[in-house]
């Protein structure tokens, strides 16, 4: 593509896309060749605040627009969205480098999260209590925030901001997003659905850049609500500094999830769905098991899972026959590559070695190869930090108790699994375990959209969680009302109560 044809990604303010007026650009890379297939602006502070002050303007009338009408325009967004799976997924594969049959799994997931706004009409009802004391109503309100934001990571270009401004601008908030400026295309694409679905100018806008950009949706005053979802240290900074700017922030940041599997699970399913789990979208997945936690004699089952994690297929995301592709930046494949080589330093048994992956008609594709480490223990860098790339480390345990513990131990709480036939074992696991989301037989346990996201401990600041009822608490504020109608012209005589009372 000739530097001439390179299409500049627009912002998006007031229901129009918009050219920045920045003199910072950076380049937009196709992970499988290096290709540069489009320029992204990190946007001025005057476009910033431009985007803001439309979003304030805006809300003004949204808010008031009525539940049936919000309903319906996420109805007509859901269907849009259903229209548009390819386009949408095959610009986050360009981008991304996820393979297509993974990007269209996404889309789907973001699409369940639409259609659960789809629900707004019923989500967002108050309580009533009629005749609460004599002739005295209680009743309260859900009422939206006023402007909300997002920061979204690069892994779910399409999915993390679908967790986000559906639901926020059907409760009759405004929304400012920042999209991850490594694959914005399939965001602007999501976002100009949302427009085509019958959104009013200025309840939806998009900036690009980077932490100051991220920074001004922090301070600014207009901004009441913000929700993050990428690394644990920018996701700490932003929590801070939103908070201490007087906002309503959540924060779903870094983990290491772990997948117990004991000897009485199915062992060809368990297998599967652990590598599945480990190498989809090359280990990118803030939702990755990336440690298995072999109990008793399941630790018998690792020549198996060492071959079958050689037999996995990398190629371009375009391969609808890859297993995995490649990672999104040359500096995601340096880091990835350094942390396999700390691994072999620190003492871990390299069982696969995805490092030198080669790709036929790809030279210049991030790829790193599924990569297998047994003895694997808690002091390693490859166990406490997340390496966000295709990396399986293996723990070897006696008891289920002993795994427990090996887990609890670790500080985050994004998600974890269990592989068993024995129900005792399935029940003791979830309620011993201290990790707020937990998958039994199922290996990455992220619930269906109308239950919420209930990352804990390390992984998550802030109470409330995207998605399912935590999300509409999180984007409105409840208003409580205590009212009593008097009979017109009736008789006030008597003395003044100047107690507390139950009226």
């Amino acid at each position: 593509m000739s530097s001439s044809s390179i299409p500049n990604i627009p912002l998006f303010i007031g229901g129009l896309p918009v050219q920045s007026k920045t003199t910072e650009w950076r380049d937009v890379v196709d992970p499988a060749t290096q290709e540069v297939v489009a320029r992204v602006p990190f946007a001025t502070g005057d476009e910033v605040r431009l985007a803001i002050s439309n979003a304030r303007d805006a809300y003004a009338s949204w808010r008031q627009t009525s539940l049936g009408q919000r309903m319906r325009i996420m109805l007509r967004l859901q269907q849009l969205i259903r229209d548009n799976v390819g386009p949408l997924s095959s610009l986050i594969t360009r981008e991304h480098g996820k393979t297509l049959p993974d990007a269209e799994g996404e889309v789907m997931r973001g699409l369940e999260a639409v259609e659960h706004a789809c629900a707004i009409t019923t989500l967002q009802q108050g309580e009533l209590a009629g005749n609460a004391a004599g002739g005295v109503d209680v009743y309260t309100r859900l009422q939206p925030l006023g402007v909300g934001a997002g920061i979204t990571a690069f892994n779910f270009p399409v999915m993390l901001p679908c967790f986000m401004f559906p639901m926020a601008i059907a409760c009759g908030n405004t929304f400012v997003l920042k999209p991850s400026e490594q694959d914005p295309s399939s965001t602007m694409l999501l976002v100009e659905l949302a427009h085509e679905a019958g959104l009013p100018p200025g309840v939806l806008n998009v900036v690009h850049g980077g932490p100051e950009v991220a920074g001004m949706l922090c301070d600014h005053p207009d901004i009441k609500a913000l929700s993050f979802i990428g690394s644990t240290a920018v996701g700490t900074q932003i929590y801070r500094r939103a908070s201490d700017a007087g906002k309503r922030v959540q924060a779903m940041m870094g983990a290491k999830n772990h997948c117990v599997v004991m000897p009485d699970a199915n062992a060809s399913q368990a297998i599967n769905h652990l590598l599945g789990s480990a190498f989809g979208a090359a280990g990118q997945r803030c939702m990755a098991n990336s440690v298995a936690v072999l109990v008793g004699t399941a630790r018998d089952w690792l020549p198996e899972i060492a071959d079958r994690t050689r037999a996995m297929r990398v190629g371009p995301g375009t391969d609808r026959e890859a297993d995995l592709g490649p990672l999104v930046s040359p500096a995601a494949k340096r880091r990835v590559e350094q942390l396999i080589g700390s691994g072999v330093e620190q003492g871990a048994t390299l069982l696969v070695d995805g490092r030198d992956c080669k790709v036929d008609g790809y030279p210049d594709g991030n790829f790193v190869g599924p990569t297998l480490f047994a003895g694997v223990s808690a002091d390693m860098d490859i166990y406490h930090q997340e390496i966000f790339g295709p990396v399986l480390c293996v723990v070897e345990v006696d008891t289920l108790e002993e795994a427990i513990r090996f887990i609890n131990a670790n500080p985050n709480g994004n998600g974890t699994s269990i592989f068993t036939s024995s129900g005792w074992a399935a029940r003791t696991f979830e309620q011993d375990i201290d990790v707020g989301q937990v998958g039994i037989n199922v290996p990455i346990p992220v619930p269906v959209a109308y239950f919420s996201f209930t990352g804990s401990r390390a992984s998550k600041l802030g109470d409330l969680g995207p998605n399912g009822k935590q999300a509409v608490q999180f984007w409105t504020q409840t208003k409580t009302v205590t009212a009593r109608w008097f009979e017109p012209d009736a008789d006030a005589a008597g003395r003044i109560n100047t107690t507390i009372s139950m009226h």
